[in-house]
């Protein structure tokens, strides 16, 4: 660890000298290495990691490489970025310097493609710490990508990892001297440990994500989207649903469409031997079922389902941690919750989003305008995604938010940032600012102890106002006078 920041810290400086163009031809060479290389490591990281599917993983990698690569091409992140001509402010771009990149099992090889290629962008070098669970395959990622970025003409060293990693090397890594932000993706117990390095930190909080099937959505088309996004990779993206709330105008219809899509419907004994298995010990999610198929998961508990079965769904009507189905499971499992009404939905969306996704993601289909807005207005979530999959939604894949697989989760989650985090969160900025407004400074001494006068009121004017409001044959103005003077003499 210790030589690989070294190495990356010697690199970083003369890759610091680089121009614009030299630095957008490393990172297009890295990117288009890494899409080359994503069918080989998908197969790679199933095979290690035991989670996941290839062919998604393989989309995955290609988001994490050609996606990114895209949303941040044309970004500025060398010299002068900026000039207000008006107001004559000058922003220039500075880098970091090297960032600690912490990767989770779960994305192993396209977190590794994504952090490399932000991180490059801001002339930044990287340090990367792997899973345990997945270092052969993030290590190979990582090795296209330093690759690629050598024989492009970046100096050697400026991406590195560590080797044989663990939690005290990792946070070694995160507390060096030479490591100037960290990048973390992983577990709360990790992203706390990034807070608390005394380093700048992004660090991202649990995804327990509700879907909201509104009962002016398209039925079919709804279930289909939420059962293609629940079973992409076998639920290991953190913006994955985790939990159905639907409308009860429409229930019977979602769960005819759901059994549609070969999801099995768990009932009496079979929920209850498929809550052990999400949760042995009540509060804490069991990682053998993270990224398993449906039907082995069904296996484990004993519970036998068809062949084709892609989503076990049990019926639901609390939330707490000692409720299995209703925590973050990152594997093809929902509780189904029911709604009388939008109102109720949004309680049931929050109770879910604060025991464990603050701040996150939610996903509502409907075909009300009005009821999304209100929504995205309402919920405690930094993204909220609309009639579309979820999991990929929220990295950019299906619709217009930057491609990134790093979501902040703001203020609600603890997190600096709600953004989805890019190459911009890696450059610093300077700002240069010539005079534009004269301002003048008085000497001391020539400023008297108050410089506010107190106004003599007009005694005449007073009388008059009230002469104009009282019977004149009870009072006479000299009496009213006489009145005013001493009231005022007192103030």
């Amino acid at each position: 660890m210790r030589t690989a920041v070294k190495l990356a810290n010697k690199a970083q400086k003369e890759f610091e000298s680089f121009s614009q163009a030299e630095v957008d031809h490393i990172v297009k060479s890295v990117a288009d290495a890494a899409f080359k290389e994503s069918g080989r490591l998908a197969q790679m990281a199933v095979q290690e990691t035991g989670m996941g599917v290839a062919e998604h993983k393989k989309i995955k990698n290609e988001v994490g490489s050609r996606d990114v690569y895209e949303s941040i091409k044309d970004e500025k992140t060398v010299g002068v970025i900026s000039e207000d001509t008006v107001n004559k402010v000058t922003e220039f771009a500075y880098p970091f310097g090297v960032v600690a990149g912490i990767i989770p099992t779960t994305n192993p090889t396209s977190t590794a493609f994504f952090k490399t290629l932000i991180s490059l962008k801001g002339r930044n070098g990287i340090v990367v710490s792997p899973h345990p669970s997945a270092v052969k395959c993030t290590v190979e990622a990582l090795r296209v990508c330093r690759e690629a970025a050598e024989k492009a003409g970046a100096p050697e060293g400026l991406v590195g990892w560590i080797s044989e990693p663990s939690m005290p090397a990792t946070k070694e890594l995160m507390s060096h001297r030479d490591i100037d932000v960290i990048l973390a993706t992983g577990g709360g117990g990790l992203v706390r440990a990034a807070y608390s390095s005394g380093k700048p930190a992004y660090g991202v909080g649990p995804g327990n994500v509700p879907v909201y099937l509104e009962k002016s959505c398209n039925v079919q088309k709804a279930v289909k989207q939420v059962v293609d996004s629940k079973t992409f990779d076998n639920g290991t993206i953190c913006a994955t649903e985790q939990a159905i709330v639907v409308d009860k105008n429409i229930k019977d219809m979602v769960v005819r469409e759901l059994k549609n899509n070969n999801v099995y419907f768990l009932e009496g004994e079979e929920k209850r031997k498929v809550e052990d298995v999400i949760s042995p010990v009540r509060g804490k999610l069991n990682p053998k079922i993270v990224g398993k198929a449906a039907t082995v998961i069904a296996e484990m508990a004993g519970v036998q389902v068809p062949s084709d079965t892609r989503l076990l769904i049990a019926e639901e009507d609390q939330v707490d941690k000692q409720v299995p189905f209703s925590i973050e499971k990152l594997s093809p499992i929902f509780p189904l919750y029911t709604s009388r009404d939008k109102e109720e939905a949004k309680e049931r969306c929050i109770e879910l989003l604060d025991l464990g996704g603050r701040g996150h993601s939610l996903a509502i289909h409907t075909n009300d305008d009005k009821v999304a807005r209100e929504f995205g207005e309402t919920m405690p979530v930094s993204r909220m995604m609309v009639n579309t999959l979820a999991s990929i939604g929220a990295v950019g894949a299906t619709t217009g938010l930057k491609a990134s697989m790093t979501l902040g989760c703001g203020s609600y989650g603890g997190n600096i940032t709600s953004d989805n985090i890019t190459a911009k969160h890696l450059i610093n900025i300077k700002r240069m600012a010539y005079g534009i407004k004269e301002v003048s400074i008085p000497e001391a001494g020539t400023v008297s102890e108050s410089s506010y006068t107190k106004e003599e009121p007009d005694i005449e004017q007073v009388v008059s106002e009230v002469l104009g409001k009282v019977d004149h044959s009870k009072v006479d103005k000299a009496t009213v006078a006489q009145i005013v003077d001493k009231v005022l003499q007192k103030y």
